[in-house]
């Protein structure tokens, strides 16, 4: 097993200057000679000595060539110097957040490998700090710029959200895509709502590539708790958009109507808005407009508008209706459901359900 080993970090900074004063007592030299080899105030060897001054480049090389040390020497001594007192100031602003990491759900994203699993408060803040890439804890509830799809019900944890997004961030960096184009998203449409028809395994990774083909990044990142969020619309660095989704709803009506909803956003909207979706949240123009164009796209108005008119719906007629229009079974009992044309606990058998598979991120 191989052994795995931390650089070592003292909990003090040394100041060159202590460096300074063994070097002149070992060739028994006063600061006073020092400063007139030099030709610099004895004020200023006295406060390199006790850390107060720095040892600039030019001092570097004075000392060099009065002491018979390398300026590499000391101008190392002084970057480690202050490399030392920065990682202090940070650690004691880190004792300072251990509250607000406490409000992150540190476990739950060391379960899913965002985070290293980790007991002690200090350390948590400090690998919180690298994941959000922020100086402070106190930024991290900051959820602007994002669209995101959640239960009206239930308030969602700012703090977990944050975490949720921040992670489909990191994973949406680095996956490649065209350039954004609206047209051949548009085209995609029919071919997108098709995927619905294939298993999980196999769609999942279709979505990805034919929505990267038309320059739209799409990420899967298995929800955390207190989340309540089925998927995320937002543009990163104003050109790129990225949808990212979660599996929460657990049925496959649920995710597609979700993504094509967060699709919807990027087709209707601007780059900048920011869309709440929860509980006390007024519903707004802009989030009707998803929802039409999600329940549109999936189930075809007039096609469906004059199915929909029967009284009685069978398995088998469902069954043939989805053939008809290119989409899962499972999302025609969905929108049904949703618009009381039959009980919700009618035809659930073909509703699929989605279970969560890495491979599928």
């Amino acid at each position: 097993m191989a052994e795995t080993r931390t650089p070592y970090r003292p909990d003090v900074a040394v100041p060159p200057g202590e460096t300074l004063l063994e070097t002149l007592v070992a060739l028994g030299m006063t600061q006073a000679d020092l400063a007139r080899r030099i030709e610099r105030p004895l004020k200023t060897i006295n406060e390199i000595v006790q850390g107060k001054a720095s040892i600039t480049p030019d001092t570097a090389v004075q000392l060099e060539r009065a002491l018979g040390v390398p300026a590499a020497f000391w101008n190392n001594l002084e970057k480690n110097y202050q490399e030392g007192k920065a990682r202090l100031r940070a650690k004691s602003q880190a004792e300072m957040q251990v509250r607000e990491v406490a409000r992150l759900p540190y476990g739950d994203m060391a379960k899913r490998g965002w985070v290293p699993r980790e007991r002690r408060p200090v350390a948590r803040v400090e690998h919180a700090l690298g994941f959000f890439g922020v100086s402070s804890l106190a930024v991290v509830p900051v959820i602007e710029g994002a669209a995101f799809r959640k239960q009206h019900r239930k308030p969602a944890d700012p703090w977990a959200l944050a975490a949720w997004l921040r992670r489909g961030e990191i994973e949406a960096r680095d996956r490649a895509a065209a350039g954004y184009s609206q047209g051949a998203i548009r085209e995609q449409l029919p071919s997108l709502r098709s995927l619905t028809l294939e298993p999980p395994g196999v769609w999942s990774r279709r979505l990805v590539e034919r929505c990267a083909e038309a320059g739209v990044v799409v990420v899967f990142v298995p929800h955390l708790p207190h989340t309540y969020v089925h998927g995320a619309t937002r543009w990163l660095g104003g050109s790129r958009p990225v949808i990212q989704m979660s599996i929460r709803g657990r049925y496959e009506d649920i995710f597609w109507f979700s993504f094509f909803h967060e699709l919807g956003h990027i087709l209707l909207h601007g780059k900048r808005e920011t869309f709440l979706d929860g509980e006390g949240t007024k519903r707004t123009a802009k989030e009707s407009e998803a929802d039409a164009f999600a329940a549109g796209t999936l189930v075809p108005e007039p096609e469906y508008a004059s199915w929909a008119t029967r009284e009685r719906f069978a398995e088998a007629a469902v069954r043939e209706f989805a053939r008809r229009i290119d989409t899962a079974p499972g999302i025609v009992v969905g929108r049904l459901q949703h618009d009381g044309r039959i009980p919700r606990s009618h035809l659930n058998g073909l509703r699929r359900r989605l279970t969560w598979r890495r491979e599928s991120a």
